[in-house]
């Protein structure tokens, strides 16, 4: 009898919804959340979005480079673009490192002196140290090298508004104190020497990053619309009055669907993204890359993903931009300084906003513009002044409460390391 009822007792099984079972996905939960909670989430998610980002796009620029390097340089190397490259993101990590251990009193003082520099490296673009590209004159050849200075000005039109709103946080309802002086003169000055050199990307970018300050310090809605009307304007104006622009918007239309001429860029772009379909051709298999595509390493890097690792590829980059831009919200959000508030929305308006340009550019839902893929694209500057960026959000997320303390309280990997070798023994 005894046996019996154990065999019936055995048979028994607890329902798939059991409480016992609810109660343990609801712990589950509940551990990750915590988790997401900690005062280091922000710190370690930058931390490793970046490194991803980076080590993406040297695999990718190794992969899109190695025709062009082969072709158009005199290296006689299909690795000398990614060879620079990768001296770039050698200068841009000590750059992150050193921006990283600064502190959010640091760049406050940092901030005027940081856009005071870009503007005078803008400058000296109109002088003999200038260098025209495709008709946009924004760089300066020292020789050695050479910059972008308008991927400064980046950096210094975000510090300083967030250095000159925080200052006048309680004034920002009159719209005079929220446009002078930031707007008028420190914004208009630094994208009008831009737009002097053409560059009307860059100013796409710069713009957002204005827009972002503005509106994360609480600048009314209404003037937003004003000035997105005024600015429209001004972009339509530029367009007008330029042969090369007008002729991309007439390939971005589809009047002009010549695939020997202006919309070569274009059609190639696609034809990539359409050979990769589902899974990509694979990893440097890539066909457009063989001068069909030109800058397959640069403004074109995506269309490359595309094709050689498919849909996965392009969803993954776009994923990374996300999570990075959820990480900024969350530093935005829990951050309680209003320079770091306003700092961190500028940086972040700037990188989603160039990657949407430059995604958006690919698959043909925006006009080509001639912007890089943040971190994944090649270019010196860009990627150097970026990486910089992304050191002065970590300095922000280490200010966070209790992250500093929770960062300096766990061993260094150097120690941990060691840590799992056997001690030796003293007898």
């Amino acid at each position: 009898m005894s046996s019996t009822t154990g065999s019936v007792k055995s048979s028994v099984r607890t329902p798939a919804n059991s409480p016992a079972k609810d109660a343990r996905s609801a712990g589950i939960v509940s551990e990750w959340l915590e988790r997401l909670n900690r005062p280091v989430t922000t710190y370690y998610v930058l931390v490793g979005v970046t490194t991803v980002l980076i080590a993406f796009g040297l695999i990718m620029v190794l992969s899109a480079s190695a025709v062009t390097s082969l072709s158009e340089t005199n290296s006689g190397s299909a690795y000398s673009i990614f060879f620079s490259q990768l001296v770039f993101a050698t200068v841009g990590m000590v750059a992150l490192l050193i921006a990283s251990r600064l502190s959010v009193a640091t760049w406050k003082k940092l901030a005027l002196p940081v856009l005071v520099a870009g503007l005078i490296f803008q400058i000296l673009v109109f002088t003999p140290l200038g260098v025209g590209v495709k008709g946009n004159r924004n760089w300066l050849n020292f020789g050695f090298v050479t910059m972008q200075p308008s991927e400064l000005l980046k950096v210094g039109l975000a510090l300083s508004g967030g250095l000159v709103l925080s200052a006048k946080r309680k004034q920002l309802a009159r719209v005079g104190h929220a446009l002078v002086p930031y707007v008028f003169p420190i914004a208009l000055l630094a994208i009008g020497l831009v737009l002097v050199g053409h560059d009307l990307g860059t100013v796409l970018v710069m713009a957002a990053i204005v827009g972002g300050v503005l509106f994360t310090a609480g600048v009314p809605g209404r003037w937003f619309a004003l000035s997105a009307a005024a600015f429209s304007a001004m972009a339509v104006a530029f367009v007008v009055t330029s042969p090369n622009r007008l002729g991309r918007f007439d390939v971005w239309l589809g009047r002009d669907t010549d695939q020997f001429g202006p919309a070569r860029q274009s059609i190639h772009g696609r034809y990539a993204l359409a050979d990769g379909g589902w899974i990509g051709v694979g990893l440097g298999q890539s066909r457009e890359k063989w001068k069909w595509l030109s800058e397959p390493h640069n403004d074109f890097i995506f269309a490359i993903i595309g094709e050689e690792l498919g849909l996965p590829g392009t969803i993954m980059v776009l994923a990374l931009f996300v999570v990075l831009a959820l990480a900024c919200y969350r530093l935005v959000m829990r951050s309680s300084d209003f320079f770091v508030r306003i700092a961190t929305a500028g940086i972040m308006s700037w990188i989603i906003v160039q990657a949407m340009i430059n995604v958006g550019a690919v698959i043909g839902l925006l006009p080509v513009i001639g912007v890089p893929l943040p971190f994944v694209s090649s270019g010196g500057s860009s990627l150097v002044t970026t990486m910089f960026a992304l050191g002065i959000l970590l300095s922000f997320a280490r200010a966070e409460p209790g992250c500093a303390k929770a960062l300096a309280a766990r061993p260094s990997l150097l120690k941990r390391s060691f840590a799992v070798l056997p001690k030796r023994s003293r007898s």
